[in-house]
This record gives structure tokens, C-alpha cells and sequence, in this order.
């Protein structure tokens, strides 16, 4: 006797989501907002702190085993559950078991960083079943919701990670910041298994593609390899190299001011992630009122504001002298709010392009190249800085951001390769001009990217 048809309602189904994208979203919140600033603390280079993003391998490479995942998994127990359980118990027992190194002795640098790849493995491998069952789930008018409840979820992720734990880690000590996060991880297996406590039953077209491995991996060529499909996969790979540039070495140059831990994680992790989810709303509805072409359009045009204000406050010739907090808050929240706001419509346009015969496989792919176009900013964001100085760096940051505008409007590969090649020429050439061609400082938090020394005494006040 065939089982009934599962149906969920729309609270359930986005509840669901929110805890699970808030599950993902911690490990992440960590070495996006906690480690470069432990890092730049303990004196690591600038370079290295951006080699460090190297840990998200894992979500730039997912989708070579997002076929497995969209392929294989229990019938009985349900196809995403058998790798949704097992990834979030895996999760949580390694936070737990850091909680547990952390209590007996102090965890050492390189245990901890294994920590944080191992995190982003089981959170992307997660991910992939997570994206399949969202796009079973969720109707097409339900994409905007849905997708404003993935990123909020993951940004409350990374608020509770990269925010709020990260200002009262001194008080609380690494080891009961690693027991928070375990049991936060253990709250959502469980409130996962009480919403869905039985898989809907996938329909003909989504099961017609996984007879076979063999037949998968064709129908997935044959959805990405046409010139629009191509276009699509340039776009994904390029958005949001400017802004990364920027990003990876924002929360360096404020340690190099003087800015205190407690200070970077209540700004930076606690204001500006919640900014993110206002952002995010925002974005939900665009998507929901607007065109996605005319949504896109707006949002990439409003990005450059606070990137060129990230630029402005590093660069002392045009500040008129260092930052100050109410501009650095201003400008992290601005920045997180377009951000997510830009993110919500981009993914509920991702959602609403996949084959639903490969959900799983045809997002997760779409994801890891937007994952994979954000990584090199970040990796050589450092060794930029170190070279050309962080003013040059977030100059051509914001070159490269504008240049996407073009990329987006024209919507042709072939005017690509030179406006990239114009804008990295023009940003050496004039953020070098007018940051006063200053020789790059050394390492430590000590000095200030600009060349100039911090004030520390009053580095939380305005100036």
C-alpha cells in the first residue's frame, strides 16, 4: 500500500529550512569572523590570513560529490535525512569534542583549523541534501520566502559563531564556546526530525534522471552546456570578486586600528548580521514585487556605495584620518545589508533555473561556482595588501565590483577578459596615487595598513 503524500505547510517548510541554514551557517561565522581577527591577534601575516579561506575548500568543491548525495540515500528513511542526520551528528560531535580539548588543555592553532575544515565538510556535504529538499519542498511562488529563510537562517548562524560568542569569548573561555555551538547543533537534529519526521515522495520528473549515475551526469551537461547556461556560470564566478578583495581584509585593517575583539565581534558579527537578515527581507520582497533581472540591477548598483566608503575610511588622504565607530558600524551594516539583500535575489533566481530532475545536483553546482568566484579574492586578498597596501587593494575592489555591472548589463562573454584586465591596471594605478604610494606596513597588529601607527587608547571612540 502506498504511504499518503506528504504535505507540508508553508510555516513548516520554512522553519525547517531557517534551522537547518542556521546550522550550516556556524561553522562558516567562524572562520569568516572569529579567526581573522584570533589570527591577526596572535601577529599572523596578512597573506597568511587569506590563505587561511583556503578552509572553505569544501564549499567550493561540493558539487563533485553532489551527484553522490542527489543519487544515493535510504527510501525507507528518506533520501535527504540519510545525509542531513548524519552530517549535523558528525557536526556536533566534533564541536563537542572541541569543547572537551578545550577543557583539559589549550587546543593548538593547527587542531583548531582542522576543526574548522572539518566543520565546513560536514556543513557542505549537509548543504547539498538541504538544497535538493528545498527545491522539492518549495512551490515557485514560495522561492523569495524560502530563500529569505535559508539566508537569515545561515546569517543567524553566523551572528551566534562569528558575533555574539566571539564578544563574550573572554568571558566565557573557548571551551564553553565550543559547548554552545554543539548543543545548538543537536537543538536543530532534532527539531529537524520532529518537522520532518517523513520525506515527501519525489515526483516522476525528479526521479527520472536518477535511474542511473551515468544518466545524471547527462542531463546535467545538457542543462549547463548552452551559451546562456555558460553566461550564467561566468556571472556566478565573478559578482563578487571586488567585494571580497575588500571583505577578507576589512577585519585586519580594523584590528591594525586598534579595535578590540569585543569591539569587532558586537559590530561586525552582532550589528552587522542582523543587518543581513533586514537586508535579506528586503531582498525576499524585491524578488517578490520586481523582475530578478531589475532586482539584480539595482542591488549590484547600490553594492558600490558602501564598498567605496570601505575604501574612503581606509584611505587617510581621503577620510582626513582614521575611523572612527559610528562610521565603521554605519558602513559594516550597510554592507551587510545590501549583501543579503543581493544574495536572497540572486539564489531565488539560482532556485528558480534548476532542472528539478537534478535539484540537488544542477543548484549545488550553480552554488560551488559562486562559492568558488568569491575564493580567490579572498585567498589573494592578503598578499595584495601586502604588496600594493590595503587603500589600493579596496580601490580596485570597488573597480572590479563596477566592472560586474557591465558584465550583467552586456550579458556577452567577449567583453570579459579586457574590462577585467582595464580595471586591475586603473585600480594599481590610481588606489596606489591616491593612498600616497605608501610602502606596505609590517606585520602584526601593531601597524596600521596606511603606514601611519594606531591610537589605541581611543580606538573604540570616534575620532
Amino acid at each position: 500500500m502506498t504511504a499518503p503524500a506528504v504535505v507540508l505547510p508553508r510555516w513548516r517548510k520554512l522553519s525547517l529550512l531557517g534551522a537547518l541554514y542556521f546550522a550550516q551557517g556556524m561553522p562558516f561565522g567562524f572562520q569568516a569572523m572569529a579567526l581573522p581577527v584570533l589570527l591577526r591577534e596572535r601577529g599572523v601575516s596578512l597573506s597568511a590570513i587569506g590563505y587561511a579561506s583556503a578552509l572553505a575548500l569544501p564549499w567550493m568543491l561540493k558539487a563533485l560529490w553532489a551527484p553522490l548525495v542527489d543519487r544515493y540515500g535510504s527510501a525507507r528513511f528518506g533520501r535527504r535525512r540519510s545525509w542531513i542526520v548524519p552530517m549535523l551528528a558528525l557536526m556536533g560531535g566534533l564541536l563537542g569534542a572541541t569543547a572537551a580539548g578545550y577543557a583539559y588543555a589549550e587546543v593548538s592553532l593547527q587542531s583548531l583549523l582542522l576543526v574548522v575544515f572539518l566543520s565546513n565538510l560536514f556543513a557542505a556535504t549537509q548543504d547539498i541534501a538541504v538544497d535538493g529538499l528545498a527545491v522539492e519542498l518549495l512551490e515557485r511562488e514560495e522561492l523569495g520566502l524560502g530563500n529569505v529563510a535559508q539566508y537569515a537562517g545561515y546569517r543567524l548562524g553566523m551572528l551566534t559563531s562569528g558575533g555574539l560568542l566571539l564578544a563574550f569569548s573572554e568571558s566565557l573561555g573557548w571551551s564553553n564556546y565550543f559547548k554552545v555551538l554543539a548543543t545548538l547543533t543537536a537543538l536543530v537534529l532534532l527539531l529537524f526530525l520532529l518537522l520532518l519526521p517523513r520525506e515527501p515522495e519525489p515526483s516522476a520528473e525528479q526521479g527520472a534522471a536518477r535511474e542511473t549515475f551515468r544518466a545524471l551526469l547527462r542531463t546535467v551537461w545538457r542543462t549547463v552546456g548552452t551559451a546562456q547556461g555558460a553566461w550564467v556560470l561566468v556571472f556566478l564566478a565573478t559578482y563578487r570578486v571586488g567585494e571580497t578583495l575588500i571583505d577578507g581584509m576589512f577585519k585586519p585593517f580594523l584590528v591594525d586600528q586598534g579595535f578590540t575583539r569585543e569591539q569587532l565581534g558586537w559590530w561586525l558579527g552582532t550589528y552587522g548580521s542582523l543587518a543581513a537578515v533586514v537586508g535579506s527581507l528586503l531582498g525576499g520582497l524585491l524578488a517578490t514585487k520586481l523582475s530578478v533581472h531589475r532586482a539584480l540591477s539595482a542591488i549590484l548598483v547600490a553594492r558600490l556605495l558602501p564598498l567605496a566608503a570601505s575604501w574612503a575610511i581606509a584611505t587617510p588622504s581621503v577620510w582626513g584620518g582614521a575611523p572612527g565607530a559610528e562610521a565603521v558600524i554605519g558602513i559594516t551594516c550597510l554592507e551587510n545589508a545590501v549583501g543579503a539583500a543581493l544574495s536572497t535575489v540572486l539564489f531565488a533566481f539560482m532556485m528558480g533555473a534548476v532542472d528539478k530532475r537534478i535539484g540537488a545536483t544542477h543548484y549545488t553546482l550553480l552554488a560551488s561556482v559562486e562559492v568558488f568566484g568569491k575564493s580567490p579574492g579572498y585567498f589573494f586578498c592578503g598578499v595584495i595588501a601586502d604588496g600594493w597596501g590595503i587603500p589600493a587593494t579596496f580601490f580596485l575592489g570597488v573597480l572590479l565590483s563596477a566592472w560586474v555591472l557591465v558584465l550583467w548589463r552586456a550579458q556577452r562573454l567577449r567583453w570579459q577578459a579586457p574590462l577585467a584586465a582595464a580595471a586591475v591596471i586603473c585600480g594599481w594605478w590610481v588606489g596606489a596615487r591616491v593612498a600616497g604610494a605608501a610602502p606596505a606596513p609590517p606585520d602584526g597588529p601593531a601597524a596600521v595598513s596606511s603606514g601611519t601607527a594606531a591610537a589605541p587608547a581611543s580606538a573604540g571612540e570616534p575620532r
